[in-house]
């Protein structure tokens, strides 16, 4: 028998859903979970679904037609989108808008091992091309700075977003990752932790907060370390100087792709445009090139996973990009003598 459902609009049980996960989950998570679902709401909206007691495993796998078709998306997109839908529609049984189990009829692709690893990363030839022309270019710069942190450390978005003038010690030349309201880190406290920098980089730093850093305090008083004139450089700020300055053209002479810099639309239009450039890449491919680059450099994984807060296990599946022969020569060098 079917339990008696209670009329609720697809928009409004996105911001139930998302204020009880808001209880346990981190900023980015919420803000993920966010941009998913409003996709969903947008095809309740095309489909004139006002009341989702209306909804039925039908509709639903017909909106997985529809998202694969709208946005253009592989497996491994198909498969997040599907599984934050499916834990959406599960909080909408416990509050008596959908049928009870609908959530099960919600399908995500299979995926094989080689498809559930992101494997686009920056090369280190390519950020030593990129540092190389922001040092001579862009000295000490916001991007400079920005591209040198992320390319050094390995940290994540977040956690450059959250770093204040303090958390930088010249003296013992290291910074100091916090989890602080306003600026969360994905794992929270334990996210937190001290990381080693190099002569190179603290003199960067030195100088971008000597001489180009703008003097501001955020929302919370605190003194960003990455600041606009504004205040803190938002995370979507980060991002979209990833994107822009990874774009080969802007730190070599010619365009890889034979594009014409005055007709090419990663280039003409405005600054969200950037990451249209087939070579650019995201924060999260500089830091999966900066784990590779460590591993690479006999950097033991123990030291590269508490230096990036990362398990081992997910850091070998989903960042370590050697090619086996690479694997089997480091550990030969190890094992000479045995």
């Amino acid at each position: 028998m079917s339990k008696e459902l209670e009329p609720i609009r697809p928009v409004e049980a996105k911001e139930m859903y998302l204020r009880e996960r808001g209880t346990d989950a981190s900023d980015a998570t919420i803000e993920a979970h966010d941009y998913r679902l409003g996709h969903f709401i947008r095809w309740c909206e095309v489909e004139e679904i006002e009341n989702l007691n209306d909804l039925s495993g039908r509709a639903l796998h017909q909106y997985k037609l529809w998202r694969q078709d709208d946005g253009d998306l592989n497996q491994v997109s198909v498969k997040t989108q599907m599984d934050t839908l499916r834990v959406f529609i599960r909080f909408c049984e416990s509050i008596d808008a959908v049928e009870t189990d609908l959530h099960t009829s919600i399908l995500s692709p299979t995926l094989s091992d080689g498809e559930n690893q992101r494997d686009v990363m920056l090369d280190p030839e390519e950020a030593e091309a990129l540092l190389d022309y922001l040092g001579r270019f862009q000295y000490a710069s916001r991007a400079h700075t920005l591209m040198a942190l992320l390319w050094h450390t390995g940290i994540r978005t977040g956690a450059a977003h959250a770093l204040d003038v303090e958390d930088y010690d010249p003296e013992e030349q290291r910074l100091k990752v916090r989890h602080r309201s306003g600026t969360p880190l994905k794992n929270k406290e334990e996210g937190e932790r001290l990381v080693a920098l190099s002569d190179e980089v603290c003199r960067i730093l030195d100088d971008w907060l000597s001489h180009e850093r703008p003097d501001v305090v955020d929302e919370y008083g605190r003194q960003p370390l990455l600041s606009t004139s504004h205040g803190r450089a938002h995370k979507t700020t980060v991002r979209e100087t990833v994107y822009r300055w990874t774009r080969p053209c802007q730190y070599v002479s010619e365009c890889p792709h034979g594009r014409q810099q005055d007709s090419c639309e990663a280039v003409k239009g405005n600054r969200k445009t950037a990451s249209k450039c087939p070579s650019s890449v995201s924060p999260h491919a500089i830091r999966r090139g900066s784990i590779t680059h460590h591993l690479s450099e006999d950097v033991p994984e123990k030291v590269v996973s508490d230096r990036m807060n990362v398990g081992q296990e997910v850091l070998d599946m989903h960042y370590d990009q050697r090619s086996e022969e690479v694997k089997v020569e480091q550990r030969r060098d190890y094992l000479e003598g045995v």
